[in-house]
């Protein structure tokens, strides 16, 4: 036992007795003396204690482990598509973000009915994606196994990223034998 659990230990059995001591005092006090007032203050001093014993309960119960890391692509891992998609970029709301998709990478997750699906696609270097126009671009599925069944050649899906919908897409062709 730490210095500090037993000074904290001794502070708690003081004010139990203080407030035992209190108890007895009040008891054996006749009502509207200062005797019993002191009583009843010394009662009060097992209150504190208690939210210290309840907070030492609670630390006491087993705790569950934290949430796994959610899943995430690979940064290391290359890009290997697991279909052709064609993608049409819906207009945004205000005419000022009108601009096109420059290159790199974008995650977003593919809904299908209710269900969404995290992927990812590229923009090649030296290209952009206009709004409005299809464009066949090639989808990484972060978890092809569940979601296979959901993307044969002719479904039908849309790109949310965040909380908007940003295009509506189409798959064309399946790249893995799996899917």
């Amino acid at each position: 036992m730490t210095t500090i659990q037993s000074r904290r230990k001794l502070i708690v059995i003081i004010l139990l007795c203080l407030a035992v001591g209190g108890a007895l005092v009040r008891h054996y006090a006749e009502r509207g003396t200062t005797t019993r007032d002191i009583g009843t203050l010394l009662m009060v001093l097992w209150v504190p204690i208690i939210g210290n014993v309840i907070a030492w309960l609670i630390g006491k119960l087993p705790r569950r482990a934290p949430p796994a890391e959610p899943a995430t692509f690979d940064a290391a891992r290359a890009f290997t598509p697991h279909f052709l998609a064609e993608l049409t970029l819906r207009p945004p709301a205000l005419p000022s973000h009108d601009v096109p998709l420059a290159p790199g990478e974008y995650r977003c997750a593919l809904v299908v009915d209710n269900e969404g699906f995290s992927a990812r696609w590229f923009v090649p270097q030296g290209e952009v994606l206009a709004r409005g126009k299809p464009h066949a671009l090639g989808i990484e599925l972060l978890s092809p196994e569940t979601a296979a069944a959901r993307f044969p050649a002719g479904a039908v899906f849309r790109v949310l990223v965040g909380d908007s919908f940003i295009a509506d897409g189409r798959v064309l062709e399946s790249h893995a034998p799996h899917i």
